[in-house]
């Protein structure tokens, strides 16, 4: 316990005296809510549409017009809340919060202030093998900025306004975090949450779950929380660890050089690994927030929040409890087949026909995963179903195809959509276990592979799998490899007692 407690301290070397600080992290989540249309406006929400396609006066903000909400969208928040186990109110409202940015042409923004729509959450993330819980101070709905496209030719930015509207949920954590460690669990639990909800498809390469975070480090034991910076917009689980642990690092040498932290806003250079200064950091009261007043207060009965809270599936820590107790899966397995709703889902409906957690366990975790990193693609890019793995596993399980072969089909499940049976079929890939028909072809390479023969004879077993393979290649990966093992080894054994008499 102690050395684990050790793990999440800076140490400080003061003129006092060895100290040690204590690292506070605060994490703000952005998450891109799964809508058709902005929430205010009907323009489509298209991420790659070329620069300026989808923007109407609505959420350009034009002098006349009038927003007017989402339904999708307060559905998707209200769940996103309800899942992160929020208080939600029956009454909620918009407000605008009020800036200068170039990507926001009508200088605000409407977002929500003193009356967001969830409050007092909490995410439970495992650390260390320990269970740790993280408040949740707020989740609150509101609208995007645009984006600056910086030209690499002078001093000029393109100005996209596409993703002006788009909907978002903001989820603002309570300074629960100690660690870059946390910070990172805490943001795959928020992830993972979105994704099984259906919330948001949380693609972190197109921005549709960003992460802000702020940093302070104390003196162990000091109930006052330091100095905090903030790092801007990290997209990848990666880059929030990596950035909070050079921010850790840097607030460390600035303390033990005895220099003062600013509060300051940083970005974070991937190439580098470091942090640097953008602006000074803003605090609530500059941005003069006050109530939207085109948008009418939200009023959500209390039928309306159960009905959302019905919607609600099984979430990852549920599935996870289950699994272990149906199927005694390890620890392991099971956290990285509930990272993904798609792969528990897959694993839930194989499992269902096949009745072998572990050996479906196994192919999703190997095989699967292997093809899906390969391609660089999600699960939900390719053709595979719960049945067609059930099927191939099926197959595997009753003799029907080798390993070798099963291996080959489910990539040409994953590509085509065809079911396993149907591809063995045509292909004529079905496993050879005929005894008469492998014993030819194991005489045959026994008598073209001498060498091995002799090392066989001479208490190599290593050597029967260079004969082995010899069998394979010849059968295209279709003999069944117990067989051949066997039969191997009574043909050895035959040559062995014709030499001993």
């Amino acid at each position: 316990m102690k050395r684990r407690r050790a793990k999440r301290l800076t140490l400080f070397v003061g003129k006092g005296g060895s100290r040690v600080f204590e690292t506070v992290i605060g994490l703000e989540v952005h998450v891109e809510l799964g809508t058709k249309t902005k929430i205010f406006c009907g323009c489509a929400v298209e991420f790659g549409a070329p620069p300026n396609a989808r923007v109407c006066p609505v959420c350009m903000g034009s002098p006349g017009v009038l927003p007017v909400l989402n339904e999708e969208a307060l559905k998707l928040a209200v769940r996103a809340a309800l899942a992160l186990n929020c208080k939600v109110p029956n009454e909620s409202k918009f407000d605008r919060k009020n800036y200068f940015y170039p990507d926001s042409p009508k200088a605000y923004q409407i977002s929500q202030y003193d009356e967001p729509i969830g409050t007092n959450g909490y995410l439970d993330i495992e650390i260390d093998g320990e269970k740790k819980r993280i408040g949740i101070t707020r989740v609150h709905l509101e609208e995007d900025a645009g984006k600056l496209n910086h030209s690499p030719f002078g001093d000029v930015s393109l100005v996209d306004l596409n993703r002006v509207g788009i909907p978002l949920i903001e989820i603002v954590s309570e300074p629960d975090l100690r660690s870059p460690e946390e910070a990172r669990l805490y943001l795959e639990g928020i992830k993972a949450i979105m994704q099984y909800c259906l919330v948001s498809e949380c693609k972190m390469e197109e921005g549709s779950l960003r992460c802000d975070a702020n940093l302070s480090l104390r003196p162990a034991g000091q109930a006052a929380f330091g100095t905090k910076t903030e790092i801007k917009n990290m997209n990848s689980f990666r880059n929030v660890q990596r950035g909070l642990e050079s921010e850790q690092a840097r607030q460390t040498r600035a303390l033990l050089a005895g220099d003062t932290i600013e509060q300051v806003t940083l970005r974070f250079d991937e190439a580098t690994g470091l942090t640097s200064p953008m602006r000074s950091k803003e605090d609530a009261h500059d941005y003069r927030y006050f109530p939207d007043p085109d948008l009418p207060r939200m009023i959500l009965s209390d039928a309306y929040i159960e009905e959302r809270r019905r919607e609600i599936p099984e979430l990852p820590d549920a599935r996870r409890a289950r699994w272990i107790a149906d199927y005694q899966l390890p620890v392991y397995d099971v956290g990285v087949l509930t990272a993904s709703r798609d792969i528990a889902d897959l694993f839930d409906q194989a499992v269902e026909r096949v009745l072998d957690a572990k050996l479906v366990s196994n192919w999703i975790m190997g095989d699967v995963l292997a093809y899906l990193k390969a391609q660089g693609i999600e699960l939900r890019d390719t053709k595979l179903t719960g049945a067609h793995l059930a099927d191939l596993l099926e197959n595997l399980k009753r003799g029907g195809i080798s390993a070798a072969i099963a291996k080959d089909v489910l990539k040409r499940v994953m590509e085509s959509g065809e079911s396993p049976s149907a591809i063995i079929a045509a292909q004529g890939l079905a496993q050879i276990s005929d005894e008469g028909e492998l014993a030819g072809i194991v005489t045959q390479v026994i008598e073209a592979n001498p060498k091995s023969v002799e090392d066989l004879l001479a208490g190599k077993d290593k050597a029967i799998a260079s004969l082995v393979g010899q069998v394979m290649k010849a059968t295209k990966g279709k003999a069944n490899p117990q067989v051949v093992n066997r039969l191997i080894g009574e043909q050895i054994q035959a040559i062995r007692e014709a030499r001993l008499s």
